[in-house]
């Protein structure tokens, strides 16, 4: 049954204005030019907690060039595009993206890590090698690997998935294998490409058999897919398109009705099963809600509809442009995405010209029981993106097993990972410092691929130029809300 907007309008009036927090994350909030508080209150020598702040202290400069870290952390470099080798002999692909780790045998980690390669193969130094039976479109530079983390330290790789185009966010499933997303819909012909793109795939990890003989998961649809996120209770897929002109949308794919979730239980399915949906949003007085930009404030609550999708594959007419003005909610740059705590954590990068109110990022909790959107981060624009201490454009994100959020910062300058507390203080965790620019003009790659390992101990992010997985430990502890 569709939540009206006079339902909704109704219990907002109950519940005081609609402002429903829901989940442990709680209101996690980073105010407009409050950016990215370094305000960690640890003695930089000894760790102590000095004045009950949050985080692990300032970030010492990192002599090899790489990764700045509080006191007491080290990094450990896993794979290194052009450096290190796979299993075959080649060398790791470049551009590091969404990355997700799994429990694996013989108390060993696999990590599955997408490469955000886009176009033809001649474009690219290092693409994704196509591996016998594992290759949907043979122009295609990018695809997945799969790097197992041994106990004694020794790090194998090989190809999980190759082929595919622009291969970035994706998503774990509840039953243990990796969802990887096109974020590129050229068709076949288009660029070099043989294949129509667009789409998301399955990696299983455990079982390089499983996936051979690439399938697009058609039923998710043809469009700039970022993440994805499976409701381990009802079933539903949660997916961003990262898009412009117009902006994207957030889509719903409910299963079909007796469907069964399970590893090679996706390939099963018709092209055109189940119901894909895109988003549309209200506010606690019943108005539309045209574009996420327009919540200025943390505790912002929206009701969601969902509006079916009328040609998911896209033939003729871009998906998110299948919609007129006041069918859909839109967003700028929807991109990371995280299950935990009952419902979806959805990132809008930043906002810009091309929306109603701008913004350096926003993070948005969805309810899936309440039907709800509550924003709890939000950073206001960067006034000097160069100058180190701020925070902007969070990209890909994961819920920390010690509290609050883990984020991935894509933004100009300098780039960070940084936490976000239950309460909503922001505090860095590193900092790259592998200069790709020049000493006049620096430039630092995105953080990306942010995930912990399934015990906790490790914080595994790549930075995506040229291609670096790094596994982060230390003296991880739980957050405080103050």
């Amino acid at each position: 049954m569709s939540l009206t907007r006079r339902d909704f309008a109704r219990t907002s009036a109950i519940t005081g204005a609609g402002v429903v927090l829901a989940g442990s994350v709680g209101a996690l909030a980073t105010a407009p030019q409050a950016l990215a508080s370094t305000d960690t209150g640890l003695d930089a020598e000894s760790g102590a907690d000095a004045r009950g702040g949050v985080g692990y202290g300032p970030l010492i400069p990192d002599p090899d060039g790489i990764l700045a870290l509080p006191a007491g952390f080290k990094y450990r470099v896993v794979t290194y595009s052009g450096k290190t080798k796979l299993e075959s002999g080649e060398t790791t692909p470049s551009n590091h993206d969404g990355t997700a780790t799994f429990d694996g045998p013989r108390g060993t980690t696999l990590l599955v890590n997408n490469h955000e390669l886009k176009g033809p193969r001649a474009n690219w130094k290092y693409p994704v090698p196509l591996t016998e039976g594992l290759v949907y479109d043979p122009a295609a530079a990018g695809g997945c690997t799969v790097v197992e983390v041994r106990p004694d330290g020794h790090v194998a790789e090989w190809v999980g998935i190759a082929g595919t185009s622009t291969n970035c966010a994706g998503g774990r499933t509840p039953w243990g294998t990796w969802l990887t997303c096109e974020e590129n819909s050229d068709k076949a012909g288009v660029n070099g490409m043989t294949k129509d793109h667009g789409y998301v795939f399955e990696v299983d990890p455990s079982d390089r058999r499983a996936n051979r003989d690439p399938k697009p998961l058609k039923f998710f649809g043809r469009y700039d897919h970022e993440a994805v996120v499976i409701d381990p209770k009802r079933g539903h897929a949660y997916l961003t398109e990262d898009a412009a002109s117009p902006n994207g949308l957030l889509f719903r794919w409910t299963p079909p009705k007796g469907f069964a979730y399970g590893r090679g239980k996706f390939r099963t399915l018709a092209d055109d099963a189940g119901a894909l949906q895109a988003f549309k949003c209200f506010d606690s007085g019943g108005q539309f809600v045209d574009d996420l930009s327009r919540a200025t404030k943390i505790g912002t609550v929206y009701g969601v509809d969902w509006v079916d999708v009328p040609d998911r594959d896209a033939r003729t007419v871009a998906v998110r442009k299948q919609f007129t003005d006041g069918q859909v909610t839109r967003a700028r740059k929807l991109e990371g995405m995280w299950w935990g705590d009952g419902g979806a954590y959805i990132v809008s990068s930043y906002a810009r010209a091309e929306s109603p109110v701008q913004h350096d990022g926003q993070v948005w909790f969805y309810d899936p029981k309440r039907r709800t959107l509550t924003l709890k981060v939000l950073l206001g624009v960067n006034p000097d993106p160069s100058a180190d201490g701020a925070f902007d454009g969070p990209d890909n994100i994961t819920v920390s097993p010690y509290g609050g959020l883990v984020i991935a910062e894509d933004g100009e300058g300098v780039q960070h990972l940084f936490g976000a507390t239950d309460s909503g203080r922001t505090y860095p965790i590193a900092r790259n410092e592998l200069n790709i620019g020049t000493e006049d003009e620096p430039e630092y790659s995105e953080f990306t691929g942010v995930t912990f390992s399934c015990d906790g101990r490790t914080l595994f992010a790549n930075i995506q130029t040229p291609g670096i997985m790094l596994a982060i430990t230390g003296p991880w502890k739980r957050q405080k809300r103050a």
